[in-house]
């Protein structure tokens, strides 16, 4: 598709819109199952009894490996669309998510190495890839205006594949029991397969994309890039990282509570799922306040959750504990919408300078902004990635360390901090060459 002018109203109300929802739909579905194989194994490590010989410690290292894979593959999906098309790559990015359910179905089972079960959770990290080319794709199908409520929309979409595959685990463990964790992977294989066929016969590949080969090299040299990857780390970080982890936490730190698998994942999706849900009305305040502000006032809730968790990890107040980590997902999810809606209005400042100070040509200047955009959500989605990794690695270490999670509670509180100081720094301490709009 050559045609593409979604800042033009008319082109907007008579084509544009309708395109894009259609685009917008067929993304969402993709992404959300790429979600659901890129978490499989958070809800797969509680059906690994005593049978498999794996310590809390080797569980938490199974779910942080598809987390990094997963960011490390967000940087070449998201040239992918620039590449191949938005369409094209979306069905290849699709049926990439037969591989790691096909192995996993074959695998699990009493007896199988350590190392097998490390290899195959590192291959589901396929599925994080899929929502740096998604949000790429979406990023150029909407007017700026509307950034904040799409990129939220597909990114909350996408994110709910997390408590999709923790209830459908919680179905296996109620129904099938836990000797059973093959069936979980193996009814992903058909839906896989609809979300590339609907994707091949439904998308669009916009023409505009096909060429910004050099817009990663830019964005790197750019400091905005680095800031928006730490700011990302904070929200998508924690996101993705207590969606892995949650299940696990429960499991060891309250194991009276908690000291079967169905009980525990029972509780494992509710985190997820509210900070999935609230992800696209992150966008949309974002959209009235400005995103700053919004990113701001999600760090100090997310500070206070931190220490929530912390207080009743000491007192083992189950219900507090409970609380302060939903309250940590619902705030990370509005982080990431918020964040996200920062990207475009950062270059969208840069184009407004470039075209009434130094008299650059308006439509370049736009064709700019979207180019480096895309590519900057590929990276802070990369980097934010690793937050998951990091996430998990703190779980583990201060598990093996102290037998709690205090000093990984300690670790996010004082995360949440420095990001938010330099939220208000960067982009809302009054001062010159401050980007206007953020």
């Amino acid at each position: 598709m050559g045609d593409w002018r979604p800042e033009d109203p008319d082109f907007w109300r008579e084509t544009g819109a309708r395109t894009a929802r259609r685009n917008l739909f067929f993304s969402v579905l993709s992404e959300h199952i790429g979600f659901s194989v890129w978490s499989l194994w958070s809800v797969l490590v509680l059906f690994l009894g005593p049978e498999y010989g794996i310590d809390p410690a080797g569980k938490f290292l199974l779910t942080a490996l598809p987390t990094a894979l997963g960011a490390v593959l967000r940087l070449p999906y998201t040239v992918a669309v620039a590449t191949f098309g938005g369409r094209n790559w979306t069905v290849i990015s699709a049926l990439l998510l037969l591989v790691p359910t096909v192995l996993a179905g074959v695998v699990l089972e009493p007896g199988v190495s350590y190392g097998t079960l490390l290899a195959v959770a590192c291959v589901a990290g396929v599925g994080g890839g899929n929502f740096a080319s998604s949000m790429a794709n979406i990023n150029a199908f909407y007017p700026q205006r509307l950034k904040g409520w799409a990129l939220g929309v597909n990114a909350g979409g996408g994110n709910l594949g997390v408590p999709a595959v923790q209830l459908l685990g919680l179905l296996v463990l109620a129904t099938a029991g836990s000797g059973h964790p093959r069936l979980l992977p193996l009814i992903y294989i058909p839906l896989i397969a609809l979300a590339a066929l609907g994707s091949a016969l439904r998308m669009d590949n916009l023409t505009a994309l096909r060429n910004d080969k050099r817009a990663l090299r830019e964005i790197c040299r750019e400091p905005h890039t680095w800031v928006m990857s730490v700011l990302y780390i904070g929200t998508f970080g924690s996101f993705i990282g207590f969606g892995f982890a949650f299940g696990q936490v429960l499991q060891v730190q309250f194991h009276a509570d908690f000291d079967t698998p169905v009980k525990a994942a029972g509780l494992t999706f509710l985190g997820p799922l509210l900070g999935s849900l609230v992800r696209p009305v992150g966008g949309m305040m974002a959209d009235r306040w400005g995103g700053a502000r919004v990113t701001l006032a999600t760090y100090g809730a997310m500070a206070a959750g931190a220490m929530a968790v912390l207080a009743a990890s000491r007192e083992g107040s189950l219900p507090l504990f409970v609380t302060g980590f939903v309250a940590l997902f619902v705030f990370s999810g509005i982080g990431n919408g918020s964040t996200y809606k920062m990207i475009p209005a950062i270059f969208r400042a840069r184009a407004r300078t470039a075209v009434e100070v130094h008299g650059a040509d308006p439509a370049e200047a736009e064709r700019a902004s979207r180019r480096r955009t895309s590519a900057l959500i590929g990276v802070a989605g990369a980097v934010g990635a690793f937050g998951g990794v990091l996430v998990n690695l703190a779980f583990r270490q201060s598990f093996l360390g102290s037998h709690n999670g205090d000093a990984a509670y300690l670790a996010f509180l004082a995360t949440y901090a420095l990001c938010a100081a330099l939220t208000w720094a960067v982009y809302l301490r009054p001062r010159p060459g401050r980007p206007a709009g953020v």
